[in-house]
């Protein structure tokens, strides 16, 4: 957790990301500003389908994608569709500790038990679901994982704002990931 940047002011959020919808996002969210109304989005947040995750923002301000470990990598019609329709300019990836996408080998026997007991699938129909998809979506490391995930969204919008984020489960905070 050494790489994350704490947010307690606004002084403390990057240079590059003040007076931008990231900035805000954060000031919302951290600094607990009051809320400005907004008629459209202006931002893009791609963070984990985790239900332990809530954003302090105003309604209208973001499109919000969740998908397991703030993968976009099966998003990116969507991705495109806020930028080009939406004219989104900003987006962040916000990742978060104790990932269920992180080693979902490890779950499995759960998840297979899961479906057998609650959809009625048989086991090799649970298994096979299992390991077809479970490697398109294993993340590794939360925090390499949105590093890398920016990098390569940054890559494909090169216009595009994209900062990394983290949110701690413990705190409910927003953190920079140190990206040196």
């Amino acid at each position: 957790m050494n790489r994350l940047l704490t947010i307690k002011s606004k002084e403390d959020i990057l240079p590059e990301y003040l007076q931008t919808p990231i900035g805000k996002l954060i000031e919302y969210h951290n600094l607990n500003q009051n809320f400005e109304s907004y008629d459209k989005a202006k931002l893009l947040v791609g963070m984990c389908m985790d239900n332990r995750k809530h954003l302090n923002i105003p309604d209208n301000f973001a499109f919000i994608i969740r998908s397991g470990g703030a993968n976009l990598r099966f998003s990116e019609f969507k991705v495109s569709y806020a930028i080009s329709i939406g004219q989104i300019r900003h987006i962040v990836l916000i990742g978060h500790n104790h990932c269920g996408m992180v080693n979902i080998i490890s779950r499995k026997k759960e998840f297979i038990k899961g479906l057998v007991e609650a959809v009625g699938w048989d086991e090799d129909k649970a298994t096979s679901h299992f390991m077809h998809f479970a490697p398109l979506f294993e993340i590794g490391n939360e925090m390499d994982f949105i590093l890398s995930e920016t990098v390569r969204l940054r890559l494909r919008y090169p216009n595009i704002q994209i900062a990394p984020l983290f949110y701690l489960v413990e705190d409910n905070k927003l953190y920079f990931i140190d990206e040196k």
